[in-house]
């Protein structure tokens, strides 16, 4: 009876700390969204999902204009382009029929937090097939404080938002020999994205190094293995070229030679030059480790010592060190998502070992749970002040020197101003727009990132968009403190005055920093007069 209370007490904390995660993470996504915070991806995975339920499966323009095709050869964008040049993602497919439903940006924040929140659930139950109630809840609530998990929980929907859940019910599924559940995940993650066989490749890794299930675990190396490379390879080139000019060259171009590389050449590259892998993986070495200190410290760093998080996990470790650029380290980023299983799996057969040394007697010890606790208080204080996503811009200036701050109040009255702009634009027509107004506008067939203005259409004929709408006031308050903003300012302002003064657009309504414009239309003088006035 004792011990039935006990189990059902530490269920109560995981349900507990599963509800606060799911409130608190939508409250704050949600708040972001609506307060015109969200930015390029959320309105690229909606509008991917509006054209899907449309029969227009993963099409987009504003994935086109990431393309190769636009950043390097200057070519306009593309309504009918399809995102699977870039990233290969049928599972998405799965939550269609809840978009269908729900078509808006919204349900795929709320769906991304649900999918989360669901995965630390998973974990508990996984966590009970080796520990006791205590260390499986430790665990979850563990789980539900790493920065790892927060970070790209409150940021823009994305793909990799799958992966925790699917890979702690692969897990759950291989304890309980359900095998044919098993392979269904396995196909499932392997969907989430064209990488996503590095995850699975460490679990088939941990399975032939521990002997448990060596056959499968070779069978789930090849498997993965072969389908990334026919996949980057064969499948993907027939959308376009983006993997191999843009994609591979981004991160991984170091090592290739000339301006365009498939995945055997770059494998090649980092076979052949072992020195250069190393070097890559190791630095910037401060960047590195605290990189792993920020993964390991919800954790109480136990996957610094348990060897299966370091099978599981290190080939998605190894994918990000072995990569280019900063955001690759960034721990509040989506990529550091595709790590968390790994090391939370590898954590519970740990404690699991420990557990069987000593007869399961109280573990951990009260001194170690302190310290615990305060571990995952570390992580949820490391992660509030780091505000990546800028979820808590209301809560933590942006910039202290020199000063920007935007308080609660001051963002709600410019989006108060900003909807009634939005409002004048149908549903239906094109229309480009600066960032943070792209998701609330991405539910159409041709949309864009202003400056640019031409897209080519269904019917291959180039054309301009009907509308035009662009935040000044909020690149204006940012411009001080951020280079970037600064620039997309000073590229905007100028483009918005020759559209103007050629009278191809006329300036229909200005509002608090916002102007609206029509193509083929005569301005509103007022409109027109205070533009000039803030020009």
């Amino acid at each position: 009876m004792l011990a039935s209370w006990q189990k059902n007490k530490f269920l109560k904390v995981v349900l507990v700390a599963a509800i606060a995660f799911f409130v608190l993470c939508l409250l704050f996504s949600l708040h972001r969204y609506f307060s015109f915070y969200a930015s390029y991806d959320q309105g690229i995975f909606n509008q991917v999902f509006w054209n899907s339920m449309h029969g227009r499966f993963f099409q987009s323009s504003l994935s086109s204009a990431l393309s190769t095709n636009v950043v390097h050869q200057g070519q306009v964008s593309e309504v009918y382009y399809y995102r699977l040049g870039q990233h290969f993602t049928p599972t998405l497919l799965l939550w269609l029929p809840i978009y269908f439903l729900f078509p808006s940006p919204v349900t795929l924040t709320v769906l991304q937090v649900t999918l989360v929140t669901a995965a630390g659930l998973v974990l508990y139950v996984l966590a009970r097939e080796y520990l006791r109630p205590t260390l499986s809840a430790m665990i979850t609530v563990s789980f539900y404080g790493a920065n790892a998990v927060i970070g790209p929980t409150l940021a823009n929907f994305h793909d990799i938002c799958q992966i925790p859940l699917f890979v702690f019910s692969l897990l759950l599924a291989m304890e309980k020999r359900w095998w044919s559940v098993f392979w269904v995940l396995v196909v499932l993650i392997l969907g989430v994205r064209e990488d996503a066989g590095v995850v699975l490749f460490g679990v088939g890794f941990y399975l032939i190094l521990s002997k448990r299930y060596p056959k499968i675990g070779l069978a789930l190396c090849s498997l993965s293995f072969a389908y990334m490379v026919a996949l980057t390879n064969l499948i993907m080139p027939l959308f376009s070229e983006d993997i191999s000019q843009r994609f591979m060259m981004e991160r991984f171009g170091q090592y290739a030679e000339g301006d365009e590389a498939s995945t055997w050449e770059i494998i090649w590259g980092m076979i052949s030059n072992p020195g250069r892998l190393v070097r890559e993986i190791f630095t910037p070495f401060f960047g590195t480790f605290k990189y792993l200190l920020g993964q390991w410290l919800p954790l109480a760093f136990v996957p610094a010592v348990a060897p299966v998080s370091w099978m599981v996990a290190g080939f998605p470790l190894l994918k990000l060190f072995s990569a280019q650029g900063l955001s690759v380290l960034s721990i509040t980023i989506r990529y550091a998502m595709t790590v968390v299983p790994g090391l939370f799996y590898g954590a519970i057969l740990w404690w699991s070992n420990r557990e069987s040394e000593i007869e399961k007697t109280a573990l951990p010890s009260t001194k170690f749970r302190r310290f615990w606790v305060i571990c995952i208080c570390l992580s949820l204080f490391f992660t509030f002040t780091s505000n990546q996503n800028r979820t808590f811009y209301f809560l933590i200036p942006d910039s202290v020197q020199p000063w920007v701050y935007v308080p609660a109040h001051q963002q709600w009255q410019h989006v108060s101003q900003m909807r009634p702009l939005l409002a004048k634009i149908p549903d239906d027509a094109s229309v480009a727009a600066t960032t943070y107004i792209i998701p609330h506008l991405s539910s159409r067939r041709a949309i864009l990132r202003f400056p640019r203005i031409q897209f080519r259409n269904d019917a291959r004929e180039i054309e301009k968009v009907e509308y035009v709408i662009v935040d000044l006031w909020r690149l204006n308050r940012y411009k001080v403190a951020f280079k970037s903003d600064r620039q997309r300012l000073e590229r905007i302002l100028p483009s918005i005055e020759k559209l103007y003064s050629s009278g191809e657009y006329g300036i229909t309504d200005f509002r608090d920093g916002v102007v609206l414009m029509q193509k083929g239309v005569a301005s509103n003088l007022d409109a027109a007069a205070q533009w000039v006035d803030f020009r």
